[in-house]
């Protein structure tokens, strides 16, 4: 209520205010409130009193609202007593004449009505008070209308006049001439009225409700004369609608109060009643008599009258209300407006009549103007949209015979309209191909332009030149360009007709025929899916997915559903052409993109339907025409005689005139276009759809198919009718050619062409899905899965479909042959019999459009065949388990005719073969085992597979031509995959495979001569001779010898294959595989025959064997074991090595694997009719070949390396069965001599290289003996024995080869001679073995001999490293040596000595290899025999050998140890001369390690020799002692310079090494040599040598020495300590007492001198007691060389002092001066030790001397004298003069600093300080002055003669 009162209070305050203002404007001026006139007062104060009075009313109002405003709402609402006062202000504000006041009280009642606050009795009121008001300002007639739509709807109970009065407010103001009020009271009008239909819905749910009427109905009278009741509502919109009509008609109404209405607007108010509730009118019959009786002759007077086209406008939508809505309940008077629009249609502006004019005969005021074409249009447009009244229309009008055919005319008119002006649709350049030249007729595309389109139609559709542009480029259709933004049915607010663009109409042509497509498949695509592919299965019943074509006559007959598909039916059946005419001529025009889609779609859509509907004839001529339109016929051809143009630079102009679009393009290969592509697109999927239904039709498919992928896969640029690269199925990378590329964005809107496209402007749109994917390797993807969609296919629409790929392709290889070839298949029965196949001599021209001239390149390949491939193996299975009439034999009896067909192309027949072999691999291995159909169609596979591989020239396949070969080379390659896969599962058919395999078998010999071809071949015998005229057809020349290897090779890993399973094979298969192996071993490939007979024949060797352990059948398979070795014998003497060595290893490891189940007899026949037999042929074969010059050459090699396989073979077979079978033969004697004697001469006579494995063949049999027991030994033996003899003979013949350089055969080599010395250990340890002894000495003698013969041999060719370690030969020599029982007598020292001779080689018999006479290689650097390692190996092997003999007297006897002192004795002498120790290591110097080991011996044999006594005669002791000094002499004066190139420290070490030598003379030989066996001149020796060893310079005039011989082998010595090797020839004397300035050359080392020193001094000392007459004697036979060598340096310095005066002496001189003092001071000799060495005999008298009594002196200086020489100081007497000048040297003498504690050592204890690493740094030093020392001297001379202090 508080509304209520907000309304009323403003209302008051307005009232209360108006006064005031009024005075006030009355004040101001009195015009501006009383316009018009001056009033008086009395006036002016009823106005003031009426103001008053409202605002009275107003007070009241509020009131009672204040008091109690529930109460006055409910007042108002139910009309009580006080609504009048609670309404009366605001009536009162309504009747002013206020503007304001009158807004603000209608504002009010609308506030109150939409509140529902105002009594129904008030309504009248309130229509009257709006009325009243309608004069005022616009303000107000909008607050009425607004007013009016509250107040109807809140008031349901308003009826009758007052809704008319109400109502007429609305069309009064409607005819108002302000707009805005108008366009107001319009939509307020539209909106009453819609309520007044909706309280009819409203009231007829009411009577469907309720039984009796809640309301009272009244009588109204109808058009037809007739009367009905009706309700309050229904009534009002009877009366209203009625009205309406008759207004629009402008006739007087019967409800409303107009006298007239705007014939538009009626007609806009009836639209919107019938758009709206056109479902409740057609419930109602009264107004269905309104639309018969009033609407419908006004429509038809209308559209018959002049043309207005506001008028028009209303009219053709209410015409098309009533075809869309009631075109059931007014059948006639749609038919007449149906025919009145076709009339219109076809009517082209000239007053022509049309189809319906025989049918009215209306005046028409001069001719339709073309907006009204276009209007007629767009409601066709809209009516062919639905598809249920289309079919209804057919139903109504033309389904029967004298119905007046609505449907087909329409159909009829809207071909006509788009043929009217083909010029402005222009013509489509896409559709003709790209890079193609039209005809000029259009009869490529299905156009029929007449004239007009002449000059467009000739227009070349392959560029987009210049000229195109100007013809067509401007014309077509699109939705942009060619339609309107706002159709013309829709501009309601023009009053005349709009600027329509030209192609509009022609566009809704293209429409209306486009959803007339559209709605026959919108109905029917849907039910055919629920019907024959969504329907319910039973159980196991596999879903359908090509399913068949629907027959209708199955379906109930009287349900709506199959009625509505026979309609579309008919229409199809009967409409076909037209649809056909009209498609195929728009697609043809210039559409754009859009256009083009949808009438694509609708091709689709026909073609489809069609074949849902089982309609073939429609079917297929809609598939004709979309393959013209996907592959013209043209761009086939042009692809056909494509040649690609010259490359020519392009001129600056030319280029200019080409990016403006003025020039010509240029030329384009030939190709399919975007559109083409697209056709072809829908093609393959309707193909796809209709796939289980297509039955014949699919050969024109499927030629179709054909050429697209011709096009598609064609390449431009060098080959032009090859097909891409890809696989034979259509799996591969995209090919380029076949779509040619568009040119510049600028030239063109669309791809190319002339075709209507969006604008670029408009931004990337997302295309239609028929023009995407339209890339080649799309399509040809989608052309591969229609084939692999074959496979849902049942078995008889397979069947169709298989034969018509075979027809195609029979057809296709007809053309492209060069001769009478195939033609067509005539029938399914022609695939069964090849004779049925005609013959066409002439050139083709298909309907497709392939033409192949003569002179044209042919393909290379057939797409027929290709895709029957792909097909057969989606149908694996189909073509396994069922009938092969359904496919296997069409199929393949087709590919093997094209095979087998002489003049085919061979790029067709190969292809052929290979789809054939693709299907042939393929079915074994989806073969199920275990069934009954497995050896059926086995056995099926290999019969076609061997009419491939089999040549039959007599039914023209010949194998001996090119083609021939390939053909087979690829049927072999199935068989072994086949056999690779699925051989294990054969049950049948072996015979077959073997009969294959041997078909291609040759013998091995000359070849085929080059004269014949293949004509001969296929002609026969009786082919002429004469030259061709004509070259043979490609692939009928000759084979090359590598084709048939081809052959051979594919066939051999086949049969390869076959013996894997060769357990599958029984006897007689297994006979055919030996024979089979048995050609393949002589084929001239090398690898097979190899194979065969190394590989394969081994494995059926297993397997027979295998077989033979059944008992029952082991008789059998030993035969066939046997036959299977002499094939293979048959096959060791092969000319080629490969083969031959491999037939050997297959014999031998049969022999071997096998040989323990052989009896004794088998075992004789191998022996003498395998084995031996096979190494003479060899051996022949070799000997035969030898001679200088070919010695080296790969055949005798490969002959050689036979022979030693063969041998190698021999001896695993003895060294396996010897002991266990062969022994036990009879024979054995027999064969082992046969054995011996072809080793030995193996050996001896053939090459070289035979020799190591013939001598290794020998050792497996001789270690083989070894395990022989029991009575068998003796057989051994003598077996051993023979042996023997051929090792002594072969190693005589060793020893002479060695120097016999005229020998005709090679030397031996290493490796020979290795074997020979392990042949050599090998007989001695098994002759051990059996006898338990070692050879007797004689035998070993010569074995010696033998391997000092062979170790010393220096002719092989093949000599290897010895340095750092022993080479095999050298290693195996000294194997055998060790192994050498020494306990047998006299081979100890047998072997030593010829150590001995080893250990010098290294030094005496090194030499260098020369290059062989034969050799082509240079040896680079030179090879050379060193024999160091060997010395290495041999000198301390010496040493454990002595010591291990070192008792034994016949060691000292025989002269062994003296031959081991010699041979220790070069390396050093020679020392730092030998040769170097090791090339790569750090070994010790040679003659280091000799001076180590012959230390080690002279400790321990110097004792033995005392030890023995007289045992050891005098000579041998003299000869020992002899060889021991010399080997001491010449470490001590072996030439040393070469170390002073060493570092300070290496020189130390070497010098300290060298101090062994001085220690082992001290302590070995010192004590012993003094023995009184040993010669005075060999004891006096060795003081000799270390006189000259002690020397520390050499003086000048002995620099200059004596050279020795080149040739001498002696070692050369120390320039300043030898000059002669003889013993006997040391130089003793000194020269002194000349004085000279110059001291000469230094010596190399100074310490080792004066060790030599220490150690002469020691020895003529009487420092030690043991051994003291040994000393003595050595004392006395010393001392001479002492000393001279003192008297040397002390007179030496006493000339020289003189001489130099002042000059100081080198520190050499004067260290020699003081040393010399200080030991003579020192030396202590034995009583009478100079006596006895001055005397005669010094030997006697060194141990007692006779007294001066005995001696008979008598004066006393003799006395004197003789007493001097007896004392122990004799020395210094003997230089007492010396000693006298040195001491009375007036200038300073010489002094040096020495050490107190080394001062005496001995050389023994030195090197022990060495050892131990003893630091004597700490010892005390003393200066010694060389005068003082000298007067020392003196002073011990006059204390020995008594002298006193």
């Amino acid at each position: 209520m508080s509304s209520l009162a907000f309304l009323v209070t403003e209302l008051q305050v307005s009232i209360e205010y108006q006064p005031i203002t009024l005075l006030n404007q009355h004040v101001i001026s009195s015009t501006s409130l009383w316009p018009a006139k001056r009033d008086d007062d009395t006036q002016k104060f009823a106005r003031f009193h009426h103001l008053f009075k409202h605002v009275e009313a107003a007070e009241k109002s509020l009131a009672i609202l204040r008091a109690s405003p529930e109460q006055a709402t409910a007042s108002l609402a139910s009309d009580g007593p006080q609504s009048e006062d609670l309404l009366r202000p605001v009536f009162m504000g309504c009747a002013t004449k206020n503007a304001k006041v009158v807004a603000i009280s209608l504002g009010s009642l609308q506030r109150l009505i939409s509140l529902k606050a105002v009594p129904q009795s008030a309504v009248p009121l309130i229509v009257n008070t709006m009325s009243d008001a309608m004069s005022q300002g616009v303000d107000i007639q909008l607050r009425i209308l607004q007013t009016l739509v509250s107040l109807i709807p809140n008031f349901p109970a308003i009826h009758g006049e007052l809704l008319g009065d109400a109502l007429l407010l609305c069309f009064k103001l409607q005819e108002s001439r302000i707009a805005v009020v108008s366009s107001t009271a319009a939509a307020t009008l539209r909106q009453l009225v819609m309520f007044v239909v909706d309280k009819m819905v409203y009231e007829d749910g009411l009577l469907e409700s309720d039984d009796k009427p809640p309301f009272p109905l009244s009588e109204v009278r109808l058009p037809n004369g007739t009367t009905t009741l009706l309700g309050p509502s229904s009534k009002d919109a009877y009366s209203v609608f009625e009205d309406l009509c008759l207004l629009a008609n402008s006739e007087r109404p019967n409800f409303l109060k107009l006298e007239a209405l705007h014939k538009t607007f009626a007609l806009e108010l009836v639209e919107s009643v019938l758009t709206n509730y056109h479902a409740l009118f057609r419930k109602h019959t009264e107004f269905i008599l309104l639309l018969q009786h009033h609407l419908c002759p006004l429509l038809l007077k209308t559209m018959s009258d002049r043309p207005i086209f506001p008028l028009i406008l209303r009219c053709t939508r209410v015409i098309f209300l009533l075809l869309k809505q009631f075109s059931a309940e007014l059948t006639t008077e749609a038919e007449v407006f149906l025919m009145l629009l076709i009339r219109i249609i076809t009517e082209d502006g000239s007053s022509e009549a049309g189809v319906g004019e025989a049918h009215f005969h209306h005046h028409v005021h001069g001719a339709r103007p073309a907006w009204m074409r276009v209007i007629s249009m767009e409601i066709m447009r809209g009516i062919c949209s639905d598809g249920e009244l289309m079919r209804n229309i057919w139903h109504r009008y033309d389904a029967h015979e004298n119905g007046s055919k609505v449907f087909t005319s329409l159909l009829a008119a809207l071909k006509r309209l788009l043929s009217e002006k083909p010029s402005l649709l222009g013509v489509c350049s896409q559709m003709g191909g790209m890079g193609v030249i039209a005809d000029g007729q259009g009869g490529g595309y299905g156009l029929d332009v007449g004239g007009v389109a002449g000059v467009a139609g000739r227009v070349a559709s392959a560029t987009v030149s210049g000229v195109v542009g100007m013809i067509s480029g401007g014309h077509g259709l699109s939705l942009q360009g060619s339609s309107m933004k706002l159709q013309c049915i829709d501009q309601l607010d023009k009053a005349d007709a709009p600027p329509i663009p030209e192609p509009y109409i022609y566009l809704l042509a293209v429409q209306c025929t486009v959803s007339l497509c559209e709605g026959l498949a919108s109905f029917a695509g849907p039910v055919y899916s629920s019907i024959v592919i969504q329907r319910p299965r039973a159980a196991g019943e596999a879903p359908i997915r090509a399913p068949p074509a629907l027959d209708v006559s199955t379906l109930p007959q009287d349900e709506q559903q199959t009625i509505h598909l026979r309609i579309v039916q008919d229409i199809i059946s009967n409409g076909w052409p037209a649809f056909l005419a009209a498609l195929s001529f728009i697609i043809a025009t210039n559409l754009s993109d859009e256009l083009f889609v949808e009438v694509l779609a609708s091709y689709q859509a026909l073609t489809n339907v069609s074949g849902m509907l089982g309609l073939m004839t429609p079917r297929d001529a809609f598939f004709n025409s979309l393959s013209k339109f996907a592959v013209p016929t043209r761009v086939v051809s042009s692809v056909d005689s494509y040649a690609e143009p010259p490359s020519t630079p392009r001129s600056a102009t030319t280029a200019v005139a080409e990016g403006l679009g003025l020039g010509a393009a240029p030329h384009q290969p030939p190709g399919l276009s975007e559109r083409n592509m697209a056709c072809l697109k829908v093609l393959v999927g309707c193909a796809l759809f209709l796939a289980g239904s297509l039955g014949e039709s699919w050969y024109g498919v499927l030629e179709t198919l054909q050429n697209a992928d011709y096009v598609l896969t064609f390449k431009t640029g060098g080959t032009h009718h090859g097909q891409s690269k890809r696989s034979l199925f259509g799996s591969g990378p995209p090919p380029t050619g076949g779509v040619v590329p568009s040119r510049t964005s600028s030239l063109n809107v669309s791809q190319s062409g002339n075709s209507l496209a969006p604008s670029s402007s408009a931004g990337p749109a997302t295309r239609h899905p028929l023009l995407t994917d339209l890339e080649p390797e799309t399509l040809l993807n989608a052309i591969q899965r229609l084939f692999d969609s074959s496979k849902s296919l049942e078995d008889k629409a397979f069947k169709d479909f298989a034969e018509a790929l075979c027809k195609l392709s029979a057809e296709m290889v007809g053309m492209q042959s060069d001769t009478p070839g195939l033609a067509a298949y005539e029938s399914a029965e022609s695939l069964e019999d090849p004779g049925s196949l005609r013959v066409d001599t002439r050139n083709r021209r298909r309907m497709s459009g392939i033409h192949i001239p003569k002179n044209q390149t042919q393909r290379s390949g057939d797409f027929g065949i290709s895709k029957l491939g792909g097909v057969a193996l989606s149908n694996i299975h189909r073509l396994i388990y069922r009938s092969p009439d359904i496919a296997w034999n069409s199929i393949t009896k087709h590919l093997l005719l094209i095979i087998r067909l002489p003049y085919a192309p061979q790029s067709i027949r190969v292809q052929a073969a290979r789809v054939l072999d693709d299907v042939l691999v393929v079915v074994p291995r989806n073969l199920t085992n275990a069934n009954e159909l497995q050896a059926q169609v086995q056995r099926r596979v290999l019969e076609v597979l061997s009419q491939q591989i089999i040549p039959d020239p007599a039914n023209g396949y010949s194998g001996d031509t090119t083609t021939g070969v390939e053909l087979r080379r690829m049927g072999l390659e199935i068989l072994h995959e086949i056999l690779q896969a699925s051989g294990h599962t054969f049950v049948v058919g072996w015979e077959i495979v073997f009969q294959m395999l041997e078909s291609v078998c040759r013998p091995f010999g000359p070849q085929r001569s080059p004269s014949s071809d293949s004509v001969s071949v296929l002609s026969g015998p009786s082919s002429s001779p004469t030259t061709r005229l004509k070259p043979l057809p490609l692939g009928l020349g000759n084979p090359t010898e590598r084709s048939y290897s081809a052959l051979v090779k594919i066939a051999f890993q086949s049969l390869t294959l076959v013996c894997d399973s060769v357990s599958l094979l029984n006897s007689t298969h297994l006979r055919l595989c030996i024979s089979t192996l048995g050609q393949f071993g002589r084929q001239s490939d090398t690898n097979i025959a190899l194979t065969a007979a190394a590989s394969l024949l081994w494995s059926v060797s297993d397997s027979i064997q295998a077989k033979r352990k059944d008992v029952d059948e082991e008789p059998e398979y030993s035969e066939l074991w046997l036959y299977l070795l002499l094939e293979v014998l048959g096959l060791c003497t092969d000319s080629r090595p490969e083969v031959r060595d491999g037939a050997i290893q297959t014999l031998f490891r049969a022999m071997q694997l096998y040989g323990s189940t052989l009896n004794s007899d088998t075992w004789d026949q191998c022996i003498w009719k395998i084995t031996f037999p096979l190494i003479d042929a060899i051996t022949k074969e070799i000997r035969s070949r030898i001679s200088p010059d070919s010695q080296d050459s790969p055949t005798n090699r490969a002959w050689d390396e036979s022979k030693i396989l063969a041998l190698n073979s021999i001896g695993s077979i003895f060294n396996d069965f010897l002991t266990s079978k062969l022994i036990l033969l009879d024979s054995f004697g027999d064969a082992w001599d046969a054995f011996i004697t072809r080793i030995q001469e193996t050996v001896l006579l053939d090459n070289r290289p035979i020799s190591a494995p013939a001598l290794r063949c020998l050792e497996k049999a001789i270690k083989a003996s070894a395990a022989t027991e029991g009575v068998l030994k003796h057989r051994v033996i003598d077996a051993l024995q023979r042996v023997w003899q051929a090792i002594d003979t072969m190693g005589k013949v060793a020893g002479k080869r060695g120097n016999d350089e005229e020998s005709p055969h090679q030397p031996f080599t290493q490796e020979s001679l290795v074997a020979y010395v392990d042949v050599v250990q090998s007989t001695r340890k098994t002759n051990g073995a059996l006898t338990g002894k070692e050879w007797d000495l004689e035998r070993l003698t010569r074995l010696m001999v033998i391997l000092k013969g062979i170790i010393t041999y220096h002719n092989s060719p093949d000599y290897r490293p010895d340095i750092d370690a022993l080479p095999p030969l050298q290693s195996v020599v000294m194997e055998t040596i060790e192994s050498i029982d020494l306990s047998v007598e006299g081979s100890s020292s047998l072997v030593m000595k010829d150590l001995s001779e080893y250990a010098t080689l290294a030094f005496l018999a090194a030499f260098d290899v020369q290059p062989q006479p034969n050799s082509h290689t240079p040896q680079t650097p030179q090879k050379r025999v060193t024999y160091i390692a060997l010395s290495k190996k041999v000198m301390p092997m010496l040493v454990d050998l002595f010591m291990r003999f070192r008792d034994s007297l016949e060691v000292y006897t025989d002269g062994t140890l003296e031959a081991v002192l010699s041979a220790y004795s070069i390396p050093i002498k020679l020392k730092y001369d030998c040769p170097s120790p090791s090339k790569f290591g750090k070994d010790q110097p040679l003659w280091k390690t000799a001076t180590s080991c012959f230390l080690r011996i002279i400790k321990e044999c110097t004792p033995q020799i005392k030890a023995f006594g007289e045992d050891l005669s005098d000579e041998r002791t003299e000869g020992l002692w002899y060889q021991i000094l010399d080997v001491f002499r010449g470490g001590i004066l072996a030439d040393c310079s070469h170390a002073e190139t060493f570092p300070l420290d290496i020189q130390v070490s070497e010098e300290n090494f060298d101090l062994a030598l001085i220690a082992s003379l001290e302590i070995d030989v010192v004590p012993h040599i003094g023995d009184r066996r040993v010669p005075d001149a060999l004891v006096s020796r060795l003081s000799k040598v270390l006189q000259q060893g002690s020397r520390l310079y050499e003086p000048e005039q002995n620099k200059i020495s004596k050279p020795s011989p080149v040739t001498s082998p002696t070692p050369k010595l120390s320039r300043s300590r030898s000059r002669s090797s003889d013993l006997t020839k040391v130089e003793d004397s000194e020269a002194y007492g000349i004085g000279k300035t110059d001291i000469g050359t230094l010596v190399p080392r100074e310490r080792f001198s004066y060790w030599c020193f220490d150690l002469l001094f020691l020895i003529c000392s009487d420092a030690t007691t043991d051994q003291e007459e040994s000393r003595k004697r050595l004392a006395a036979l010393s001392l001479p060389a002492l000393l001279n060598r003192c008297r040397a340096s002390l007179v030496s310095y006493v000339a020289d002092e003189s001489l130099r005066g002042g000059l100081p002496f080198p520190r050499v001189r004067e260290d020699e001066l003081v040393y010399v003092l200080r030991k003579l001071l020192a030396l202590r000799l034995w009583p009478g030790s100079l006596w006895a060495s001055v005397s005669d005999q010094p030997t006697q008298h060194a141990s007692s001397q006779p007294s001066a009594a005995e001696l008979g002196l008598s004066t006393p200086s003799q006395l004197i004298s003789d007493s001097i020489k007896r004392s122990s100081v004799a020395h210094l007497f003997h230089f007492y003069t010396s000693l006298i000048e040195i001491a009375s040297i007036p200038r300073t003498t010489p002094t040096a600093w020495i050490s107190k504690a080394s001062s005496s050592l001995s050389a023994a204890d030195r090197q022990r300080q060495l050892r131990d690493k003893h630091d004597s740094n700490g010892s005390d030093y003393a200066e010694l002055d060389a005068r003082k020392l000298a007067r020392d001297c003196l002073k011990e001379i006059g204390k020995e003669m008594g002298v006193p202090h």
